[in-house]
């Protein structure tokens, strides 16, 4: 069971992982996480799909590709260890994608995700952000469940999408 412990700024928390006795925290990206972030997202993209040159370029470029074109990162770190990431790419100034997830195998299943998508939820709440939406592939089902309890429906994909593997487009909207 994950506790908030506190919150601190705005979309940055520390919460108490109970089951493992250890402390989570979620922080924003900083140059010296560049290859967790990189290293952590082919990992899931090797196990599952291939990695796409859209992603080698993003994954390799995160500060320039995501945050620079006013994106935000987040980390899941344990201890000195990150164990999850994610982003969140600007479309637009109201509407953000939820992309590069990922958790680390041995922590999958343990709160992580959902920690991650807190602090994506509560900073889109707090800029007043209209939605934030995603791409995705049926094949991760407990992804595709964790959108889903977050409020995530299933709307159009369009026939155009950047990423080979993406079979469902999901949206949250926040007003």
């Amino acid at each position: 069971m994950l506790t908030p412990k506190s919150i601190k700024g705005y979309s940055f928390a520390e919460y108490c992982n109970y089951k493992h006795n250890c402390m989570i925290t979620v922080v924003p990206f900083e140059e010296k996480y560049s290859l967790d972030f990189k290293h952590l997202n082919l990992e899931w993209l090797r196990q599952y799909f291939a990695v796409e040159p859209y992603d080698e370029y993003q994954l390799s470029n995160p500060r320039r590709e995501i945050i620079a074109k006013g994106g935000y990162i987040f980390l899941a770190k344990e201890n000195e260890n990150i164990i999850g990431t994610v982003a969140l790419m600007k479309e637009s100034s109201r509407s953000f994608e939820l992309t590069k997830m990922s958790v680390t195998r041995n922590e999958q299943g343990n709160g992580v995700g959902k920690l991650l998508m807190d602090a994506c939820i509560q900073l889109a709440k707090q800029k007043k952000w209209d939605r934030l939406f995603l791409y995705s592939n049926l094949i991760l089902v407990p992804a595709i469940q964790l959108y889903r309890r977050y409020g995530f429906i299933e709307i159009y994909l369009e026939s155009n999408s950047q990423y080979n593997r993406t079979n469902i487009k999901m949206e949250l909207k926040l007003i």
